[in-house]
């Protein structure tokens, strides 16, 4: 079977002292919804370089990494793509990330419209794209980041 691949990486951002975390509103699809900063690798960046970029356009903050949380897979069926007539397959690096420097600002023209501190007892009544939520099992392999269910 012909499909298509992206690779992305993501950021994982909460803050232990007000127990909040970074998410961004992603615009493209039928209906906005909340997720990780980041998106798609350039073709010369590593997956690090890339969730560091993705970061910094999506929210205005500078980051490193911590460490790998893992890495994620998801299908999205030809029917479901926005662009492309291709099954695609989404290999996602999800990274635990710390702010080094900048400000929270919002994308402009981009793929989110906005970038906002969300509570991590709010998470679960959001409107979100799955990818939130993957990070959890990928954390259990090491310290534990917790996001009400």
């Amino acid at each position: 079977m012909d499909f298509d691949t992206r690779f992305a990486a993501y950021g994982v951002i909460i803050d232990p002292s007000t127990e909040q975390i970074l998410l961004a509103l992603w615009n493209e699809s039928d209906r906005p919804r909340w997720t990780m900063p980041g998106g798609g690798a350039d073709l010369a960046e590593i997956a690090e370089q890339t969730m560091v970029r993705e970061v910094w356009e999506e929210t205005g903050y500078r980051v490193e990494a911590v460490r790998l949380l893992g890495i994620d897979t998801h299908h999205i069926p030809a029917e479901r793509r926005l662009h492309g007539t291709r099954p695609m397959k989404a290999v996602r690096a999800v990274y635990e990330a710390a702010i080094i420097g900048g400000d929270l600002r919002h994308e402009e023209n981009g793929s989110t419209d906005e970038a906002r501190w969300i509570p991590l007892a709010e998470v679960g009544s959001l409107d979100r794209v799955e990818l939130v939520d993957c990070h959890r099992p990928l954390a259990r392999r090491g310290r534990e980041l917790t996001v009400p269910a």
